[in-house]
């Protein structure tokens, strides 16, 4: 065990940000703080931001390599009044994609390292045997964790969590080698996606535990209690967040009907797009059965993540809709408790449901198999726990699965991520989005649900490329810069950054517009376009199964899902390239990343 007391003489620090970043060699066990220079928060603000700055000298190196970054950065809202700001962003190498693996979660963590006066933690080494880190304020220990090397995360939680610090563990599927294995926080939040859980697993760093004391440093209190009231107001009028079918009442779940009624539910391994038991199993059907109470992020007051009251699976968390979507339409299932068994599978293992329903998708449709229903739990078993070769296989994603036999095109994946639960056929900026996105396929980049679907802030035509292009580009600054703060992306469907602007400059000290905001999105964006193009990442990889350009989804309801025209698609790209300053083959420029403030070379 190490352990260190880390005082240092007080030095003036920003307000918003602690001015210490901790960093925990894990090889040799060795535990030092960095004081990053002023204008290092200022040009990449946290979060998001801030990890990609300290990842860019390491990104080359295999995600395993000891000396690869596991970071793990809040951002300057962190703690203070602004709401839904209590995020945090992990970020490595992707295990499963190769990309820029960066993941937004809720729950305290970010809170408590705010409060134990860290605005990030960087860590590297491989540990000998398995290990865990505990921080409380300056005090950081190195601590032997054999005893819960192995353990699913529920029992971790069971032993560590007292309801004050934050827990952050992996559970056996990254210990296992499952390449989309996750990182759970405090019981009921994932950082799921790119397989970020195995970066843990491979530093043998099985948990975290955070708890801080102090306070963050805020500019001028009353301007930030204005700028929260107006966020507050603008959140209240919107019926998505905190409608009676919104966000707030039925969780993310609210929208499943929704993306049946378009005829955008991916079903069958995405060679439909028409669920006919949708309606039976839709957010009113779960509320109805489970009992759901409210639950969020630090700080939140929307509190869409919902928790199970009722006998029998009281205290599990509910499925998001990605999770309902994928664990029915897209496998074929039609039972309910299965779903809630499946998630609180994953869940305790520690895996992405996206990923894991999407790759048992991908199974289904190689094996000629009709109904996955009475082996679905035993093969996310296997998958979780490695122990036999289709388990293993499995574990390494549908994109590896399918390729070994080579039938690439039957992984629903983009850069080798799963695609979630919205078919693209059904909204041309989606599929712009899932192409386009610098962590695979991945809805969040952009979001283009937001106008195409909800018509937030205005409603665009779902079936056309017009205009799409530069949408995207917007949209991707606009949550890069979210995820930096870090605040929560939906709270955008309400608010905008006119409003984080003035919540960030009253707290920072540090006046900025909604347009400064976007241009520190727009070069944290292209930052990790220029990252992952130095890993080899151009135009070919830019781009969607086949399946999208050459078979229809499923019409009705006054709807024709047509198959996306692959030269409209390609002409998009092309035109997304332009705005977003890259070449014709998708890659960074030396003008444009020296434009923008970035370095060109990575020495």
């Amino acid at each position: 065990m190490t352990s260190a007391n880390l005082r240092h003489t007080v030095l003036t620090t920003p307000n918003g940000w602690t001015g210490k970043i901790l960093h925990i060699d894990l090889g040799t066990a060795t535990i030092d703080v960095l004081r990053p220079p002023p204008e290092v928060y200022h040009t990449y603000i946290g979060g998001k931001g801030l990890a990609g700055y300290y990842l860019r000298a390491k990104v080359t190196l295999p995600w395993d390599h000891p000396q690869m970054v596991l970071l793990i950065f809040s951002g300057p809202l962190v703690g203070t009044a602004a709401p839904t700001s209590g995020r945090s962003t992990v970020m490595s190498r992707s295990p499963l994609t190769g990309t820029v693996a960066d993941t937004s979660v809720g729950g305290r963590l970010g809170f408590q390292l705010k409060r134990a006066g860290w605005d990030g933690i960087i860590i590297t080494g491989q540990a000998d045997k398995p290990c865990a880190i505990e921080i409380e304020d300056d005090q950081v220990r190195i601590v032997e964790a054999g005893e819960v090397w192995g353990q699913d995360t529920t029992t971790v939680f069971s032993l560590l969590a007292d309801g004050k610090r934050s827990v952050a563990t992996i559970g056996p599927a990254a210990e296992n080698g499952v390449s989309f294995s996750a990182l759970v926080v405090d019981r009921h939040h994932v950082a799921g996606r790119t397989g970020i859980g195995l970066c843990f697993a491979a530093k043998k760093l099985k948990y975290l535990t955070v708890l801080g004391s102090g306070k963050v440093k805020v500019h001028d209190r009353e301007k930030l209690h204005a700028a929260r009231e107006e966020i507050l107001r603008l959140t209240a009028a919107s019926p998505i967040l905190m409608g009676r079918h919104g966000f707030s009442c039925f969780g993310t779940g609210s929208i499943y009907d929704l993306m049946d009624s378009r005829r955008m539910m991916p079903t069958d391994n995405f060679r439909k797009t028409h669920f006919d038991r949708a309606a039976d199993l839709n957010a009113h059907a779960y509320k109805k059965r489970y009992d759901p109470g409210k639950h969020g992020c630090m700080g939140c007051h929307i509190r869409c993540k919902k928790i199970a009251r009722s006998e029998g699976m009281a205290g599990s968390s509910m499925p998001e809709f990605e999770t309902m979507s994928h664990f029915t339409a897209l496998i074929d299932n039609t039972d309910m408790g299965l779903v809630m068994e499946a998630n609180t599978l994953c869940n305790r293992y520690g895996m992405d449901t996206i990923s894991a329903a999407a790759t048992l998708a991908c199974y289904k449709e190689l094996s000629g198999s009709k109904d996955l229903s009475d082996r679905l739990i035993q093969l996310l078993e296997e998958i979780g726990q490695g122990n036999t070769e289709l388990g293993r296989q499995l574990g390494k994603g549908s994109f590896h699965y399918a390729s070994s036999h080579n039938l690439q095109n039957v992984s629903m994946s983009v850069k080798g991520l799963e695609l979630p639960a919205y078919d693209p056929r059904g909204a041309y900026g989606m599929s712009l989005a899932y192409a386009l996105s610098t962590r695979g396929g991945c809805h969040l980049r952009a979001y283009p649900v937001s106008h195409e679907i909800l018509r937030k802030p205005v409603s665009t035509d779902r079936f056309t490329f017009s205009g799409k292009a530069r949408i995207i580009k917007i949209a991707e600054d606009q949550n890069a810069v979210i995820d930096s703060l870090t605040a929560c992306k939906f709270i955008f469907l309400g608010a905008g950054l006119e409003e984080y602007a003035g919540a960030f400059s009253a707290v920072t000290g540090i006046t900025v517009s909604a347009q400064d905001l976007l241009k520190i999105g727009e070069r944290i964006y292209y930052h990790e376009r220029l990252m992952n193009g130095l890993n080899g990442f151009e135009a070919k990889d830019d781009d969607l199964p086949v399946r999208f350009f050459t078979e229809a989804g499923t019409s009705g309801n006054g709807i024709e899902v047509k198959p996306l025209e692959r030269e409209a698609f390609l002409e998009a790209r092309s035109r997304y390239y332009k705005i977003r300053g890259l070449d014709q083959h998708g890659r960074a420029t030396r003008e444009k990343t020296e434009e923008l403030g970035l370095t060109w070379n990575n020495s």
